[in-house]
């Protein structure tokens, strides 16, 4: 019989758990569900600026709910909470982000760029995702095995633009690529066996894409557990290798 090695003694006697950031949202949501049906993980944490759903109050005691302002401190204490206790995290969904809302609408011109909606439009997009990848690395220095998704859009391409328009959500996505490609250099010498991956959904049912859904041709508005499944099986394939990949709902690469 083969002897076990100390990796495998190691990962053998881990409980795995899963953290997603941004469960109240669509995509979040059926991430939270998916997880919550799968038995591989001890803890599943959840985490959202609103309270735990009635849904979910008596349904599993492997949930933890933990809510948040995403201020810096918040952010920081609750990656400390996730990766203490006898639980390693294996997966890390952050769904954080924003396209509109009663304050602002994506800019189809550039006289419809301003400093407030701006300022919204990277905090969220930019801003809270950046802190959970900051503030996870320094945790995940011994990782065993975790895939850190993020939630981007193929808008944030600068190579595929080809429409224009959306000022804020377009850049605040490329600014979001370009801080992951950047944190996945760091990732490698610090915490090596982590794989980061920026994600572009398609186009989602969901709250964010309900305002343009009228021009989405037929068969590619996607429910948000197709979206989840499809992540969720994605992260299971990959294994880090030092780089940030960027895919889309169907495995397939998305150009910078």
């Amino acid at each position: 019989m083969l002897k076990e090695t100390e990796t495998e003694k190691e990962t053998a006697s881990v409980n795995p758990a899963v953290l997603v950031v941004g469960a109240s949202g669509g995509i979040g949501a059926a991430a939270l569900d998916r997880y919550l049906g799968d038995s591989a993980y001890a803890r599943v944490f959840a985490v959202s600026r609103g309270p735990q759903p009635a849904r979910l109050v008596s349904f599993d005691s492997r949930l933890e709910w933990l809510t948040s302002d995403y201020s810096e401190a918040s952010v920081a204490g609750i990656a400390e909470q996730t990766t203490q206790g006898g639980f390693e995290l294996r997966r890390v969904i952050i769904c954080n982000g924003i396209l509109h809302s009663p304050r602002l609408s994506p800019e189809k011109s550039l006289d419809k760029v301003g400093r407030e909606a701006m300022h919204e439009v990277f905090d969220a997009n930019v801003v809270v995702p950046s802190l959970w990848v900051s503030n996870l690395a320094g945790h995940l220095r011994r990782s065993t095995g975790c895939v850190i998704a993020v939630l981007s859009a193929r808008v944030g391409s600068i190579s595929d633009n080809r429409l224009g328009g959306w000022y804020s959500y377009r850049s605040s996505k490329a600014a979001l690529n370009m801080f992951l490609k950047t944190a996945s250099i760091e990732y490698a010498r610090r915490a090596p066996r982590v794989k980061l991956v920026a994600f572009h959904p398609g186009t989602t049912d969901t709250a964010l894409s309900q305002p343009f859904q009228s021009g989405v041709p037929e068969g590619k508005l996607f429910s948000p557990a197709f979206v989840a499944e499809r992540l969720c099986t994605q992260l299971d394939t990959m294994q880090a290798d030092g780089e940030l990949s960027f895919v889309d709902w169907d495995a397939r690469p998305v150009p910078w």
